[in-house]
């Protein structure tokens, strides 16, 4: 098979994950919600969905096909559990209990300008996400260090300001989809999954310095993990 069939049947699988991902994201929020007259979550899942866009065509052909799977080679067994929690079901846990807010009416009502700040947080989030993604050709869905593919510390980008550019930019996006979908009650989910987002980056941090060549290094060069000058 050439390497352009390769990208495009990377590109088709992970194009079409993507897509199943959200509209499953979105299935879950208008049924929990008992109407499809919600103009905040439609704009939530056009950004999630015009996001998926942007990105895939711009990542690595191999990471393309790497990406279709969580069951991988190499990968750690303990993260595949929390690789799901903070992939799927923690923003699934996000969108259920906003939709069930919205046809039932537990939260106040939010302000024109945390809704407007969720937004924001949403478009911070999905660019470092998206920038972290585009830059390390080793950005695989699960813990991995895989030696014979030439795995090495990437350095640029976003990687220059955190260690990992692609969870910080999540947990901004995890904190702002109450704010957009106006609950305060999905903040419950959101927060424990950030907190699997922690955990997740402390775990993945100790492996890569154990395992990967000159991430030592680079971890004494590039000091905070998630958020510069706090951790």
């Amino acid at each position: 098979m050439s390497e352009r069939s390769q990208r495009n049947g990377g590109f088709r699988g992970s194009l079409a994950k993507a897509f199943v991902a959200v509209v499953l994201f979105a299935v879950v929020l208008f049924l929990a919600a008992g109407t499809l007259r919600w103009p905040m979550g439609w704009a939530y899942i056009g950004i999630a969905a015009a996001n998926t866009l942007i990105v895939v065509p711009r990542m690595d052909a191999a990471l393309l096909r790497q990406r279709t799977t969580v069951e991988q080679a190499g990968a750690k067994r303990w993260d595949i559990p929390l690789a799901l929690i903070v992939g799927r079901l923690g923003p699934m846990a996000m969108f259920l209990v906003a939709g069930l807010d919205r046809r039932f009416g537990w939260s106040a009502p939010m302000s024109p300008a945390l809704v407007v700040a969720g937004f924001v947080l949403l478009a911070i989030g999905y660019a470092l996400s998206d920038w972290a993604v585009i830059v390390n050709r080793f950005f695989a869905p699960v813990v991995r260090v895989d030696a014979g593919s030439g795995h090495t510390v990437v350095t640029g980008g976003p990687y220059r300001l955190v260690r990992h550019p692609g969870y910080a930019g999540a947990a901004l996006t995890y904190w702002g989809t109450p704010l957009v979908l106006g609950s305060w009650w999905a903040f419950i989910p959101a927060a424990l999954t950030n907190l699997i987002v922690v955990i997740r980056t402390a775990l993945e941090d100790r492996t890569l310095q154990e395992e990967l060549p000159r991430y030592a290094e680079y971890a004494a060069k590039v000091r905070w993990r998630l958020v510069p000058g706090v951790w």
